[in-house]
């Protein structure tokens, strides 16, 4: 069955719910649909973070979805849906990224994509000042640890403390004291 979001069409292969007739799976199959309309780009944007190629978030993204058709289907906790699509996509972006370096470390493959962009409006010396300031504050991004820098992920796709801090399985404390510590990093580069 084909699901469709704002950019693109991505066919989910959910189990056959029309054969079975039952309204009970029919039910559940809208409300896997509904979340993925939902969730579907921010969930994107975090599985991309993880450095895997679009491809491979796209594929993903499927598996999460299917696994919430099936964690619903069995009759599963409905508790915090958001959050629990949201770890099942961070578990699975790991498990893939360190698959995929696996691979590459046995195929000797160093190559790395590299990607710009170009925004011709602004003059060469905007430009190159806000290159200039992007570079600091990936630097300083790249400089935090992993744990930090899937909270601030996490936050930027709009997801609250507790949700993220049961998506990475940290407590609401160190989700906070991780965020606060990070953005005083990223500002204190801002103001360079």
């Amino acid at each position: 069955m084909p699901m469709r979001s704002e950019d693109s069409t991505i066919a989910l292969p959910l189990p056959s719910a029309t054969t079975s007739g039952s309204s009970r799976s029919l039910g559940i199959e809208r409300e896997v649909i509904d979340l993925f309309d939902q969730l579907r780009n921010p969930l994107f944007r975090y599985v991309l973070s993880f450095g895997l190629q679009a491809v491979d978030a796209e594929d993903l993204i499927q598996e999460v979805f299917l696994a919430l058709f099936r964690h619903l289907q069995s009759g599963r906790s409905r508790a915090n849906l958001r959050g629990w699509v949201f770890r099942v996509a961070h578990n699975l972006s790991l498990k893939r990224r360190f698959a995929n370096q696996r691979f590459q470390q046995r195929e000797g493959s160093d190559d790395v994509v590299a990607e710009t962009a170009c925004d011709p409006a602004p003059s060469a010396e905007e430009q190159l000042l806000m290159n200039e300031k992007e570079m600091r504050l990936r630097a300083v991004l790249r400089a935090l640890p992993e744990p930090d820098q899937h909270c601030l992920r996490l936050r930027a796709e709009g997801l609250r403390y507790r949700e993220i801090a049961e998506v990475l399985g940290m407590s609401l404390g160190a989700v906070s004291i991780s965020l606060t510590r990070s953005l005083a990093r990223l500002e204190r580069a801002d103001r360079r």
